[in-house]
Parts: C-alpha cells; sequence; structure tokens
C-alpha cells in the first residue's frame, strides 16, 4: 500500500537545500506502484512534481500539489560482440551508474562521470559534459503515460534530443513519468578528450594511452577542482545554459572581446562558455545576502545557508541582466524553476 505522506519539507530532496515543504508526498520504488497511484482520480487532477536527485531545479517556494520520488533501482547488462546494453532503473544514482560502466570497461559514458542526479532525469535535460551527451550513449527509456496508465517505450528518435532539451520538456512535458533508461556502450573505446582540460590533465599524469578509467578519473578530477560539492555548500550545478549564437553574431563579438571562449556548435553556430561571460561581468565568487557565485566558477550558484529559492532566482536574473547589458548575449537558465 503507498504511503501519502502530508506537509513534507523538501529541503534534504534538492541538492540547493532549499527548504520548502510538499503539500503531498510519495515514494515510488517499482514500477507497478505508479499505476497504483494513479488508480485514484484525484493525484490525477493535482499539480505534479517528479523528483530524482532534485539536482537540477530550484525550488522557490512551496509545491501546493503532489511531489513524486521516484526510488526504481536496479542495473542489468547484456553484451552482444562489441556492444553493450545497459538498463537502469530511474532513481539510480547517475554516477553510480557511470561507475558501473567504468568499472567494467563499458566505454562511453565516462566523459559524464560525477554529473549529480539520478538516471530517470537523464535523457529529460540530454545531460552532458566534456563533449559528450546522454543523447551519445542513449538507446531507449520506458515511460509511464500519467493520462493512460500505459507504459511506452521511447526510442532515440521519439526524444527529439537538443542541447540540454528533449520531447519531456517540450510538447510532452507532465506527461510521462521516465521509469528506466537503457544505454548503448561499447567494448571499443572511442575516447572524446578534445573538450576541456582532459587533454591536459592526461598529460600532468603522464598518461599517453589512456583507458576508460583514466578518463573518467581525470574528469571526475576536473569537476571536484571546479564545482562545489552539494553535501557540503548547496547548488545545483551549472546553473545556465552555455549561450549558442550564429556566426554573424559571433563575429563582432569576437572583434570586441578577442578572448571570448567558444566552441564550434555545427550549421555555422558557436556555443559560448556562459561561465566566462558571467565571470568578465565580475560576478565569479561573489557574495549576496545567503546566495552568490562559486569561487572557482562563475556558471554555479551557491547557496552559504539560509538562502530561500526567491533570493537565488533574483540572483539568477542580476546575472542574465549584466551579461546581455555587456555582451548583447541572453543566458538561458538550465536548472527547472518549480514554483
Amino acid at each position: 500500500m503507498l504511503q501519502i505522506q502530508e506537509n513534507v519539507s523538501l529541503k534534504n530532496f534538492n541538492t540547493f537545500g532549499i527548504d520548502v515543504n510538499a503539500r503531498y508526498f510519495v515514494e515510488i520504488s517499482h514500477p507497478d506502484e505508479l499505476t497504483e497511484l494513479f488508480a485514484d482520480p484525484q493525484w490525477l487532477q493535482m499539480n505534479r512534481l517528479v523528483l530524482g536527485g532534485g539536482s537540477n531545479m530550484l525550488m522557490v517556494k512551496d509545491f501546493e500539489g503532489l511531489v513524486i520520488r521516484l526510488n526504481i533501482r536496479g542495473i542489468e547488462h547484456r553484451i552482444s560482440h562489441d556492444d553493450v546494453f545497459v538498463e537502469a532503473g530511474a532513481g539510480e544514482v547517475w554516477n553510480d551508474l557511470v561507475n558501473f560502466c567504468v568499472d567494467r570497461g563499458y566505454a562511453g559514458m565516462e566523459n559524464l562521470s560525477l554529473i549529480p542526479g539520478s538516471v530517470g532525469a537523464s535523457p529529460i535535460q540530454n545531460i552532458g559534459a566534456y563533449g559528450v551527451e546522454l543523447k551519445d550513449v542513449f538507446e531507449s527509456c520506458r515511460a509511464f503515460e500519467i493520462a493512460t496508465g500505459a507504459f511506452k517505450t521511447f526510442s532515440k528518435a521519439d526524444c527529439k534530443f537538443g542541447y540540454r532539451e528533449s520531447v519531456f520538456k517540450t510538447e510532452l512535458a507532465g506527461q510521462f513519468i521516465i521509469v528506466s533508461v537503457k544505454f548503448h556502450s561499447s567494448l571499443i573505446p572511442d575516447f572524446n578528450l578534445k573538450y576541456g582540460a582532459i587533454e591536459q590533465e592526461l598529460a600532468n599524469r603522464g598518461i599517453t594511452e589512456p583507458t576508460i578509467k583514466d578518463v573518467s578519473q581525470v574528469v571526475s578530477h576536473i569537476r571536484v577542482s571546479k564545482l562545489p560539492d552539494p553535501s557540503t555548500i548547496g547548488n545545483a550545478g551549472s546553473f545556465f545554459k552555455n549561450p549558442v549564437i550564429s556566426a554573424d553574431q559571433f563575429h563582432p563579438l569576437k572583434e570586441k572581446f578577442p578572448d571570448v571562449v567558444n566552441y564550434p556548435a555545427g550549421e555555422g553556430q558557436l556555443k559560448l562558455a556562459a561561465g566566462w561571460l558571467i565571470e568578465q561581468c565580475g560576478w565569479k565568487g561573489k557574495t549576496i545576502g545567503n546566495t552568490g557565485t562559486w569561487k572557482n566558477q562563475a556558471l554555479v550558484l551557491v547557496n552559504h545557508g539560509g538562502a530561500t529559492g526567491e533570493e537565488v532566482y533574483s540572483l539568477s536574473s542580476q546575472i542574465i541582466d549584466s551579461v546581455y547589458t555587456k555582451f548583447g548575449v541572453t543566458l538561458q537558465r538550465e536548472v527547472n524553476i518549480v514554483s
């Protein structure tokens, strides 16, 4: 029998550590429990929030609805020649899944090491880091359709992945709950070492022919050096998306700011480093009230203790305004704002 709790604090369920309450709260440990939950029509008509690791959201105020925390566990794998298919429950910790693959020599996820959050959230956001995105290792996902009570399998094409986007954030937002994700890995590594400081750190370690574990350890080292641990200071990782602009927009920007950090984004577009833009506006390591930006990475907003969601949101708005004023580039929030 499902246990529906009332007036539950969500402080320990979001990595920002924002202390807001959920009117109703339920934990789901098996897909069939979703069928049981939505057999009661009152939950069909109520505002809902699906929680995994709570690592990519900002809670602005109390949630007057039902919070569904996914705790569906389990990892299975199948090997076919050099291909490896790994399926994980939505409630698995993302980095536990990465370590599962790395430890067994399954290549493809090593650049995605140490990203906070749960497996179920990974396709929604099309998470990515150091030149690799979720879509590069995605095979399919299984999801529960709230309106019909049916389970559906989504292929990569069905998901319509974009930069930090998917069909689950656009036309199907709020209609499905992902219960498991299947990934396509390989026994033959094809490393992506060009992004960020990976090559430099490998060189520092005297590694010329890296293993999967080498790459994972280097990526983890770089992330730890730049990003704060949510267990010690509240944050949601990168708060803003790296803006993508056209070559026509980029050229005058480059003339005015020759050092602007950029990467090719395909089809005549370039991706700018949002952290660099924010840092040039003087925000790196700045504290305002109980919130601020991280001392080692301006892209990360932090809760120094006792910050409200409104404070963090206000800070993000000030940063967006200052970057636009200086560079004429509009930053978009990467985290989901829950209000």
